[in-house]
């Protein structure tokens, strides 16, 4: 029968709190009917209490499925603090031993515990499943729901056994709840939880107090990190890396630059794990560097930013994951550093796994790229991501919004587009239609023989940057649609076909442009001050004498990077300079480095410059180990290869570590790995391009040598002529 409670009554009783957020009444009234309860609700909605509060009310137990048993133990600490009787909540999982699984089975069956928290895996355990057939269920709640689908940002396979289970153990309505989910991943969960006709509650994905913000990672990503951070003193915040080993690595950055910061990932053991965000819900850790195992149901209201250090994998995982700030209705910042190397490397995390999981992979990743790059208002595109509509054209609460970029007229572009999508027959993805436009005859066009058509290479005369946003935004505006289940194959609307008809004013922004070349890229936004561009004129006019002088290229002298922060930080001694990036020890001995701190105390002096204190990133011991491990290796003349494999990086990074190492003015001689692994004509005709160019970017190096030199070659054969010219 129906329970008929006054709710607001009960949830004063329990939880102390005068009134109900949101869906919460209706949610737990449809759960004490005995209906079947699916809940969409971001972060911060209150989730948790859809479930609690009508466990406390009903007969029996209500099993709730977790998949962290961090989480478990917070929200059974929280029961614990509300009720009067011991063991009202328990957990039961791999960390308990056979004395505490016994009394948390004594306390289910003298009836005192309402509430059990169990991880898929212990579910699946016979003898648990046999235990729980023995007592009565209330219902069922699914936490984290979105890891049945393996559309799901983080599927976790053993969801998909849950429902088999319930049969064996006994039906007993099911609550599913997530924070994140598109159309596609609701319907998977409902299918596979076979509640297809469950009440469904969705609340809205804006969260109006967070601010979202991308930037480009460059070569000083942790010091801009530490500067972000010294910028919000005392504050709490989540920094997210993919990587454990990053996640280590960033943690001790932070900390020997006096930042109150704490490791948290699955290879820690538990006690660490658990003392870690103790420390951190207790505030005596200030910032927690994580990969994504923390945070779920971590219930800290207060956290005022959460940076990502890589791009996630999925919307949903970012959008879960910058949930986790503000959620008091506070302040909270949404950082995220992106580049195109972190793409590829996510792309290669892929490799080896089924291809349909791949396809996935992919088409989210592809989704994420979107979102970073797009110059429109990040608010209105994620909120379309998770279906939902935001009508207003500038949130105010975004980096693109409040610096928006002039808007150009793309109805022509529109055009092509949707006569494309109908010429193919509506049976390709974006990246697709984009080549077919443009006229690029790939492997896939040419075996459906499309560049045969008429219409193949359309648009080739027009900026080829334009047509991922005229996409992306003709999806925001509805004249297109992905069908998702087929990997995001691009649909004509009613609204497009009334466009072709007859097509109005469409204004688009050009995406943001992310330089994949980062070792030389620098952002200057949120640094300790402003380029001084008369002293940037001064320094270059400097650095052009002494290269003419020394008969070398400009860069080899110092790099643009090394110019820019110079005349942004004045360094006026050669200890400060060192501080600059791409100046090591090296550079600071060579004779011109005088010249040019001389010449910044003297601009100081004349023009009354008030210089800030310097943020002096510290590195750990640990990194430069790593420097002189390799300067070690290389002077024993190790293949590279086998540096890298040694080191357990990959060789693009131990690249990276060498170029560091050789800009910042130490000698190293490659060339017995160059003789053995590369041509003798191909090493000659690098080192002479740099030689005579003015730029030491990659990318100009690659346009310019053309196709036949790899971009490992031009790395190689740069890294000897900077040792052996700058050096």
């Amino acid at each position: 029968m129906p329970q008929k409670i006054n709710l607001t009554e009960a949830l004063k009783k329990y939880f102390g709190f005068d009134k109900f957020k949101g869906d919460q009444e209706r949610i737990i009234q449809n759960v004490l009917d005995g209906k079947d309860t699916f809940v969409l609700m971001p972060t911060g909605g209150g989730k948790s209490l859809c479930y609690q509060l009508p466990s406390l009310l009903m007969e029996g137990t209500a099993i709730v499925i977790s998949p962290l048993i961090a989480l478990m133990k917070n929200q059974v600490d929280v029961i614990s603090n509300l009720s009067e009787h011991e063991g009202t909540a328990h957990y039961l999982n791999s960390s308990l031993n056979k004395a505490a699984i016994d009394q948390v089975k004594a306390d289910i069956l003298e009836g005192h515990t309402k509430l059990l928290y169990v991880a898929p895996e212990s579910l699946t355990k016979e003898d648990n499943v046999e235990f729980l057939k023995s007592i009565k269920i209330s219902f069922y709640a699914v936490d984290e729901a979105h890891c049945i689908s393996e559309w799901g940002h983080d599927f976790r396979p053993e969801y998909r056994r849950i429902r088999p289970i319930v049969n064996e153990i006994g039906e007993a309505p099911i609550i599913a709840l997530t924070a994140t989910a598109t159309d596609k991943v609701r319907s998977d969960i409902k299918k596979n939880l076979g509640i297809v006709d469950a009440t469904e509650f969705k609340s809205s994905f804006n969260r109006p107090n967070l601010y979202y913000e991308v930037k480009a990672k460059t070569k000083e990503v942790d010091k801009d990190i530490i500067k972000f951070i010294k910028q919000h003193p005392g504050k709490s915040g989540i920094i997210y890396c993919l990587s454990r080993k990053k996640v280590e690595e960033l943690a001790a950055i932070l900390r020997a630059n006096d930042i109150k910061a704490a490791a948290y990932h699955a290879g820690l053991d538990s006690a660490t794990r658990t003392q870690t965000q103790d420390a951190f819900l207790m505030e005596d850790i200030d910032v927690i560097v994580a990969t994504i195992a923390f945070g779920m149901g971590i219930d800290k209201p207060d956290v005022r930013f959460v940076i990502h250090y890589d791009i996630p994998k999925s919307l949903e995982g970012y959008y879960q994951e910058t949930g986790r700030a503000g959620r008091d209705g506070g302040e909270g910042i949404c950082l995220a550093f992106y580049s195109g190397k972190d793409l590829d490397k996510l792309e290669k995390f892929m490799e080896g796994k089924p291809v349909a999981e791949q396809d996935i992979g992919r088409q989210l990743l592809v989704e994420t790229a979107a979102y970073a790059e797009t110059s429109v208002c990040r608010r209105k595109m994620l909120l379309h991501y998770f279906g939902e509509t935001y009508d207003k054209e500038n949130c105010g609460n975004c980096d693109n919004c409040l610096h928006p970029k002039t808007k150009i007229e793309a109805k022509d572009q529109l055009v092509t587009v949707l006569n494309v999508v109908q010429l193919v027959k509506e049976n390709f993805r974006s990246d697709y239609v984009i080549d077919f436009i443009t006229g690029k005859e790939t492997e896939e066009i040419l075996a459906h023989k499309h560049h045969e058509l008429d219409e193949f290479g359309i648009g080739e005369d027009d900026d080829e940057k334009v047509w991922n946003p005229v996409i992306r935004q003709a999806l925001i505006a509805g004249y297109l649609r992905k069908e998702v289940e087929n990997y995001g194959l691009l649909k004509i609307t009613a609204s497009g076909k009334k466009f072709l008809k007859s097509p109005k004013s469409f204004m688009i922004v050009k995406d943001a442009e992310f330089s994949d070349d980062y070792e030389v890229a620098l952002d200057h936004e949120g640094g300790t001050g402003a380029l001084d561009p008369t002293l940037s004129a001064m320094l270059r006019d400097l650095r052009k004498k002494v290269s003419k002088r020394l008969e070398r290229p400009p860069y080899v002298i110092f790099q643009d990077v090394s110019i820019d922060q110079m005349a942004t930080d004045y360094p006026v001694t050669l200890e400060e300079l060192k501080n600059i990036q791409g100046v090591g020890e090296g550079k600071v001995k060579q004779p011109y480095a005088k010249e040019f701190v001389e010449l910044i105390a003297k601009y100081c002096e004349e023009n009354e410059i008030e210089r800030q204190v310097d943020l002096r990133v510290r590195t750990v011991a640990k990194k430069s180990m790593l420097k002189v491990k390799i300067i070690q290796s290389i002077d024993r003349q190790i293949d590279l290869d086998d540096i890298a494999t040694a080191q357990g990086i990959d060789f693009d990074e131990l690249l990276d570590e060498i170029d560091a190492i050789v800009y910042s003015g130490t000698k190293l001689n490659i060339d017995y790995f160059l003789e053995e692994v590369m041509d003798e004509d191909h090493i000659d005709d690098i080192y002479d391009y740099f030689s005579e160019s003015d730029t030491d970017r990659l990318s100009v190096a690659q346009d310019e040598l053309g196709k036949d030199y790899s971009e490992d070659e031009i790395r190689l054969v740069r890294i000897k002529f900077i040792s052996e010219m700058a050096n």
